[in-house]
């Protein structure tokens, strides 16, 4: 889906002003006072957000710039009033202010490096097409015509440190007795047949399953038995309730989001130990979101239940979904069970002339990744959402720390990647002359397997096996 990107505005400050003489006669009227209390508000929360959005991320040389949201008037107003009702207890709200951010799973950043081409294949791929039975046509590459493999030889050397080995008996070790659930959209989908793909191979024939749509239900189950270990996926493409929903009949053009609605899939993630989210491509369509009026609750998935909603800018929508989720995560989850991570934006590849390859068709006939930078890269990512996320976590969460995996830059490197042509449409291979027209049939959004969603699940990895055994529960 093709996303065009509207600039983003960055926060300036606020020019000075001279205070005007002083009237001792005349007493400040009400709606003076009003004005001047809204006016320092919104000056207080610009200032916030311009320290905690405009950090740029260094990648491979180059810098992917976090730009500052476009945030409209009524966003403003709503900050400053929640502001207000928190500072009741600035005691509480400093205290928040100086939490570090959440850890991440080694000393240096993970997520600043460089790609580098492992032509032996000693460390990538991490998998072979071949050996894993539970890969579906939608990411076989391979088997579906592509003929170059270097995409699978790229691995990821983090700047200051160095990624552990991927041991998948480790990890499963880790995974004995517990679930690790995938929630979220078809990028979670393809990150979560990689973690399958990466485990399945040390557990033998005939102990290991994998069911989908469990009792004509959301949910994709792998199973390895010895270990009594799940990998599963949840279908949930806006984490709250919408009317894309059913995980079998989704491609709605029309999409309507019930953005305080989240029970009915969040009963589904209580009890498992390991929850990784995703929510961002489906967002893309449109420029404002349609947000269901009135009550948000035991809303149905068709008819006219889902025809009165509002219009509202992407980045606001989205961090009032995104607040309606880390509400239900600080009230339901038990740290002391539960590691939550988030996963950054997964990066589409559709402008060609942006990686200076101005006679190229989306990410067609692309074999290597984007290199030797020295300006800031522009594939129309929409950043504002990035640091819509980072907010959230920064300032939503008390109680449960939940873990950014900071894919995005890294990942928009990645052009090489993605399914292409070489993958279905509307459940069936694309034909040869289909596979001829990338300008219609390419896909950009999604990734072959094996590939970049393998690193992305190292990162989880990583994580997990430096974390602490969590205690045991019976």
């Amino acid at each position: 889906m093709q996303h065009r990107r509207k600039p983003a505005s960055s926060a300036a400050p606020s020019a000075a002003k001279t205070p005007p003489s002083r009237r001792p006669t005349a007493p400040l009227s009400l709606a003076g006072l009003l004005v001047a209390v809204f006016l320092v508000a919104t000056f207080l929360y610009n200032e916030d957000v311009t320290k905690s959005t405009s950090a740029d991320v260094a990648v491979a040389g180059s810098v992917a710039t976090s730009r500052s949201p476009e945030l409209s008037r009524r966003q403003q107003q709503e900050e400053a009033q929640e502001e207000a009702q928190e500072g009741g207890d600035h005691h509480e709200k400093d205290h928040q202010q100086q939490q570090p951010p959440p850890q991440r799973a080694a000393a240096c950043d993970l997520y600043q490096g460089r790609w580098t081409f492992d032509a032996a294949g000693e460390l990538s791929p991490l998998y072979r097409e071949s050996e894993c039975e539970f890969l579906t046509e939608q990411v076989t590459c391979m088997r579906n015509g592509r003929r170059d493999d270097s995409y699978q030889k790229w691995r990821w050397q983090p700047a200051g440190c160095d990624l552990p080995r991927f041991d998948a008996a480790l990890l499963l070790e880790r995974l004995r007795n517990k679930r690790l659930m995938f929630v979220g959209d078809s990028l979670n989908r393809n990150q979560w047949e990689s973690m399958v793909c990466l485990v399945q191979s040390v557990v033998p024939r005939g102990q290991k399953t994998l069911q989908k749509f469990v009792n004509n239900g959301s949910l994709n189950v792998f199973t390895a038995h010895e270990y009594n270990a799940t990998v599963e996926f949840y279908w949930a493409p806006f984490l709250v309730q919408s009317n894309s929903d059913d995980p079998q009949v989704h491609s709605v053009m029309d999409r309507v989001i019930a953005w305080r609605a989240i029970a009915k899939h969040a009963n589904k993630w209580k009890g498992v130990d390991y929850l990784v989210f995703n929510t961002y491509i489906w967002w893309l369509n449109t420029f404002e979101m349609k947000v269901l009026k009135g009550s948000n609750k035991n809303k149905g998935g068709g008819g006219g239940g889902w025809s009165k909603y509002a219009l509202v800018d992407r980045p606001v929508a989205y961090r009032e979904v995104l607040k309606t989720w880390a509400k239900w995560v600080d009230r339901h989850i038990d740290p002391n069970r539960t590691t939550v991570f988030f996963m950054g934006m997964s990066p589409n590849h559709i402008t060609p002339w942006a990686w200076g390859n101005d006679g190229g068709i989306k990410c067609a006939m692309e074999t290597q990744p984007i290199v030797n930078r020295t300006a800031p890269l522009n594939i129309g990512t929409d950043w504002r959402l990035h640091g819509v996320a980072r907010g959230v976590l920064a300032r939503h969460l008390r109680r449960v720390p939940v873990h950014f995996v900071d894919i995005t830059a890294l990942s928009e490197f990645r052009k090489d990647a993605h399914t292409s042509v070489h993958t279905l449409r509307q459940g069936k291979l694309l034909t040869p002359d289909q596979q001829a027209d990338p300008k219609t049939y390419a896909d950009c959004i999604h990734w072959c397997l094996p590939g970049l969603p393998d690193t992305w699940n190292h990162f989880i990895y990583a994580q997990i096996i430096s974390s602490p055994l969590p205690p045991l529960h019976h």
